[in-house]
Order: C-alpha cells, then structure tokens, then sequence
C-alpha cells in the first residue's frame, strides 16, 4: 500500500508580467530616514528593567521601521535590538544562521561562545564585538551595573527570504562541523575536483560543491580603549581633508568584502566640530549610534538633527545624504551592510553626484587625498 500524499495544488498562480521595451525595475520607493531619539531608548530601556526576571529569558526588544512588514527590521536587511541584562542576570544558550555586530552602550559583562579560544570574553561600555553565524553564545552580567547593548543582525533579510534559523536549545557545546557522508573532501578524491575549461570557465564537482574548503568565521572584540586611542590621530587631518574620519572594526576573515561580519561593516567615527560631508550617496544602508557630540543629516532633501545617545536610519540605500557635525567633536557607530552588497557586485557608490557611480569591488574605487595632506 502506498504512501504517498498527494497535495492538493494551491489556488495562487505566478503570473506574466510584460516589460518589453521597458528598463529594468529600481528602486522606487526608499524607506524614509528615521531618528530614535536617546529619550526613546532611555523610556524602552526602564520598561524592559522594569519587566519580571526570568530565567536566561533577558530582556529584548526590536528596533523596527514603521514600513516593515515581514522582516521586524529597521532597515530592510538589518535588524536592530535593544537588549538588557540587570545585575546577576545571564541568557540561556543560543544560536543561529544570523550573524550579530553587538554594541556595549551601558555597563559592562561578560560573553561566553562555546568552544573556541578565548571563548570567555569581559566587556565594557562601548566595545564592540562580533558574534559569527551558528556560533553558541551567552551574555551575563556579572558586574553591579546594569547592562545595554545594541545587537545588528542580518536577520531581517534571513526572515524576509524565509530562512531564519534559531535553535533555542543547543546546550553548552555543538559540533562545528558536519559529519561526512562518505570520505570527505581531500586529495584522495580519485577525480578532479575542478575541471577547467575555455576561456576561464570551469566545472565542480559536486563533491567540492557540498564541502568548500572551510573558512573559519571567529568571533572577535574591538575594545574602544583601543579604538579611540587610534581613532583621535585622525582628528589631525584638518579641514582640507576630503574622507571619512573612521576606522572599520575588520574581520580578516572576510576578505575582499571589507566586514565586521560577512554581511555588515562597523566603523567607527571621529567627525571634528564643524565638519561637513559633501552629499553622495550608495546602494548599503547605513545606520549610526551617536554617542558623543551632536550634528543633523541631509537625506533626500530634508534635515534630521541628532544628538548623543540617538540611533538614526541615517542612509537608506540609494538615498542622497550628508552629515553635518556641530561645534563639539561627534563619535559614532555606523553599522552598514556593505560586505554583503559586496559579495552580490551590487556595491554601487556615487562619492561625487558629478560623476557616475562605481561599483566598488570589481572596478577602482574612490581615492581621498590623505597622501597629500
């Protein structure tokens, strides 16, 4: 007796489309810029304090842009959350397909990965660290101080194409690696792996197909003691100065594609009172927590003020903007998913609205004038 279930076919249809003749679709309807104020985080941080402990629970909240509708993100591809940990407190194990750039802006603790070197690492308020994909980890808080962190994760795209994957019960320690099917991969294949071809081309094997050579994905912290000392050498440069004043928090891992994690850079800020970007512009969203000094945005024509303590939409993709600093020095976090549009050769940047874009990666990128200075 079979079986087999049959299903019945689904009433929905994909349907035709005509574009003959037409250009291909782009975007045509950005999310608008979008500013937290630091009164609104400080209000959410109390309530969560306030919220009865639970057990390795937390306490969590998503920051998330009123046009989302599926990805619970503040950008279409980044999620954003706001976490606090009360003194004692410790969440339970965790992991997932999502990578996390997590941001110390009160207290202190410590983080615990499972397996792995340094896999104890302490933290204070403005360091920064990475925490990479199916990796198990816990945060505690083991100081007298209570602890709030930023987390940027790429969940919000992971959700949108259906393939968040969350395992809330891992226990301390997992297996890093699948186990082989048959041999594995190694040159005892009796087969080429790869076969070249004409002009470039190439053919894999499935075999190398389902077991790339691995690549390890560490986790890593960026301590600001160390950040800043590096980063208040850039205030030097001067008003004549045509870039950014920021270092990348870099994870070698990601190669070419310039990361923090392999979907975000994190850069770090220094912008001297006064100082005025010129508008451009790139296809990344970008995201920024200011946490010292106070400045405003143009995007799309229309100016945003901001302070210490603001987090800030501050460049949706494609849009036109600049940054405008005050008269105190500005220090910020700008979280931006370029590695990812990187790995896609969909990284278009236009510096100058004079000249056309680049797509960084595959053609020469901007130049700053930092040798002549």
């Amino acid at each position: 007796m079979s079986s087999e279930v049959r299903v019945t076919p689904s009433e929905e249809r994909a349907r035709f489309v005509e574009r003959t003749g037409l250009e291909p679709l782009g975007p045509d309807d950005l999310w608008p810029p979008l500013v937290i104020s630091k009164e609104e985080i400080d209000a959410e941080v109390e309530r969560l304090s306030a919220l009865p402990g639970r057990s390795g629970e937390g306490r969590r909240s998503l920051i998330v842009h009123p046009r989302d509708t599926s990805g619970l993100g503040l950008a279409p591809g980044i999620q954003v959350a706001l976490e606090v940990l009360l003194p004692g407190e410790r969440t339970r194990p965790i992991r997932h397909n999502s990578a996390q750039v997590v941001f110390c802006i009160e207290g202190g603790g410590t983080i615990i990965l499972a397996g792995g070197p340094r896999a104890v690492r302490s933290f204070e308020r403005y360091d920064v660290w990475n925490t990479p994909s199916m990796a198990t980890y816990v945060h505690t808080n083991d100081t007298e101080e209570r602890q709030v962190r930023l987390v940027y994760s790429n969940a919000a795209l992971l959700r949108r194409l259906n393939i968040h994957y969350v395992d809330g019960d891992p226990g301390e320690h997992v297996a890093a690696s699948a186990e082989p099917i048959g041999e594995g991969r190694g040159e005892e294949f009796p087969f080429e792996e790869v076969v070249e071809l004409d002009d470039g081309a190439a053919l894999m094997a499935y075999e190398r197909l389902i077991n790339p050579p691995v690549q390890e994905s560490p986790a890593l912290i960026w301590r600001w003691r160390r950040v800043k000392a590096e980063l208040d050498k850039l205030h030097a440069l001067g008003p004549e100065y045509r870039g950014r004043r920021l270092y990348l928090l870099y994870n070698p891992a990601t190669g070419r594609t310039n990361g923090t994690t392999h979907s975000f850079f994190a850069t770090m800020t220094i912008r001297p009172g006064g100082i005025v970007d010129r508008p451009h512009r790139h296809t990344p969203a970008a995201i920024n927590y200011y946490f010292k000094g106070s400045g405003h945005s143009m995007v799309g024509g229309h100016r945003y003020d901001w302070k210490a303590g603001d987090l800030m939409l501050s460049a949706p993709g494609w849009a036109i903007h600049n940054h405008a600093s005050h008269e105190s020095d500005v220090y910020e976090l700008t979280v931006q998913d370029s590695p990812f549009n990187l790995a896609n050769d969909s990284l278009l940047w236009q510096e100058s609205l004079r000249r056309p874009p680049i797509l960084i990666g595959s053609h020469t990128g901007w130049k700053t004038n930092r040798a002549e200075l």
